[in-house]
């Protein structure tokens, strides 16, 4: 039984018990009252052994929660640690992207610099080849046309 019904029954009991003429006094069953209260020590231990189970049981559960947040947190920097370094590679991978692509243009120049000064210095050598050509192709006509005597070869 409850304690507080059993504490009830004691309030009723004295409540509504005889009073003794002329005094503030009232009389009660002394057999009631023991009963009653053999029966609250009976139900008094059961009731602190409840509240002793939920008290414990709160404070698992509060540690428990606690160990949860805990976990929580570390998975949280840990994961942020590890979105922290990924970044920090894809920052280094792209900054070796770019130093390569530098590289490249660098190379590209450096070789389209280099592929026109070839360029030019075969079309010079070309250029006075042909020179060397069209003046030997004009002596020849000229002497096909009799305009020059026949001179040496050099």
């Amino acid at each position: 039984m409850d304690v507080l019904v059993l504490i009830d029954k004691l309030d009723d009991l004295v409540h509504n018990a005889k009073p003794v003429p002329l005094t503030d006094q009232v009389r009660v069953d002394k057999e009631e009252i023991y009963d009653i209260l053999d029966q609250m020590r009976a139900t008094i231990p059961e009731e602190i052994k409840q509240a002793r189970w939920i008290v414990k049981e709160r404070q698992e559960m509060l540690a428990e929660a606690k160990r949860e947040a805990e976990r929580i947190l570390t998975e949280a920097r840990e994961r942020q640690d590890r979105l922290l370094s990924e970044e920090e590679v894809t920052k280094q991978a792209e900054r070796a992207a770019e130093d390569i692509v530098e590289d490249a243009r660098s190379r590209e120049r450096e070789i389209r610099l280099g592929a026109e000064d070839y360029a030019d210095e075969i079309l010079g050598t070309l250029e006075v080849n042909l020179s060397k050509f069209i003046a030997a192709v004009q002596r020849g006509r000229e002497r096909l046309a009799g305009k020059d005597e026949p001179a040496e070869v050099s």
